[in-house]
């Protein structure tokens, strides 16, 4: 196997620092670059200390920082762009920030890619679509937004829409260019906090021996996927040179996620259950605005060209993860 000199944007994040792992122990020469906003060290203490493994505390809009992620690699071979501004909260808090990191960011690494002829990623979102209408969540599907004088959630969605414009046209200008929407991603090292995702806030929720509170009615459903089987669909998307189906790959969008459709209500009762924290008060409160009614992917395409499917269930999962958390 060919060692890949691999630079992957947002490498101490959740997403980040799985792939990270998974990219130094296949062999791959890998360095991360991450400005430690949302990130943190410790999510790379298994491989801070890798010869094949270099950290960078950097903006990814920083030419120069990038340009340094080169020099330590000796040359450049793939970028994964995963370095956002994500988090519910943030979307509707720092509207600016977030459209400036997602889209500056994403046209900066871009170009470094174009320099280089190097293969690109783009980690994109099921937000890309807005507000999506058509179920499930299908490549070509109208991706639509509502009107920005009511909420700022799409800060994040058209931003991440943007990104796949500018992805798209680098494809049409020859570089190597594939887009991963990963659904609902969680697993050990997911934040908690209020800026966190909701699968670890409840688990937090239930740690602090705190009531799990539901957004709206509860009944918005979401397709949840183990970090795992996540990092294994953006590993196959950037490393394999053509589909196993014998297809060109760049240009394509694959939507990685579980098709296990469950609501957020049922997502709080199969937490408690796998806790055992029977007695933990659920509440329900108003929530953000523009929060999606539903989100389900099609992942044909993903099964027929990358060979991927999600394989944990949700109940297994969370299982796993509850279990990690009590074991720290």
């Amino acid at each position: 196997m060919k060692q890949l000199r691999i630079l992957v944007t947002g490498g101490a994040g959740f997403l980040g620092s799985s792939l990270c792992e998974s990219l130094v122990d296949s062999g791959h020469q890998v360095v991360a670059l991450d400005s430690l906003f949302r990130g943190s060290l410790d999510n790379l203490e298994d491989i801070l200390n890798s010869d094949n493994f270099r950290f960078i505390e950097a903006d990814v809009r920083d030419i120069e920082s990038l340009d340094q992620s080169v020099e330590l690699l000796g040359g450049l071979d793939i970028v994964f762009h995963l370095a956002a501004i994500n988090g519910t909260k943030w979307f509707h808090e720092a509207a600016h920030s977030v459209i400036d990191v997602n889209i500056n960011g994403t046209l900066r690494t871009l170009e470094l890619a174009m320099a280089h002829d190097a293969r690109y990623v783009l980690a994109s979102s099921p937000e890309a679509f807005g507000d999506a209408e058509q179920q499930p969540i299908k490549d070509g599907n109208m991706m639509q937004f509502s009107n920005p004088a009511e909420h700022q959630r799409h800060s994040y969605g058209a931003s991440k829409y943007l990104d796949e414009v500018a992805c798209q046209h680098a494809s049409r200008e020859g570089l190597d260019v594939r887009i991963i929407r990963p659904f609902n991603a969680y697993g050990p090292r997911l934040a908690g906090d209020e800026y966190g995702q909701v699968v670890s806030i409840f688990f937090q929720n239930l740690a602090d021996e705190k009531p799990i509170n539901i957004h709206g009615d509860g009944s918005q459903t979401r397709s949840f996927t183990w970090i795992d089987d996540v990092t294994q669909g953006f590993v196959k998307a950037g490393l394999l040179d053509s589909g196993i189906d014998g297809s060109e790959l760049s240009g394509l969008a694959f939507n990685i996620g579980s098709i296990e459709e469950v609501t957020i209500s049922q997502l709080a009762k199969e937490i408690i259950n796998v806790s055992g924290a029977d007695d933990t008060e659920i509440i329900t409160s108003t929530g953000y605005y523009g929060d999606s009614k539903r989100r389900l992917p099609d992942v044909e395409l993903s099964n027929k060209v990358l060979g991927w499917q999600s394989t944990v269930s949700l109940q297994e999962g969370l299982k796993q993860m509850w279990n990690l958390q009590m074991d720290e």
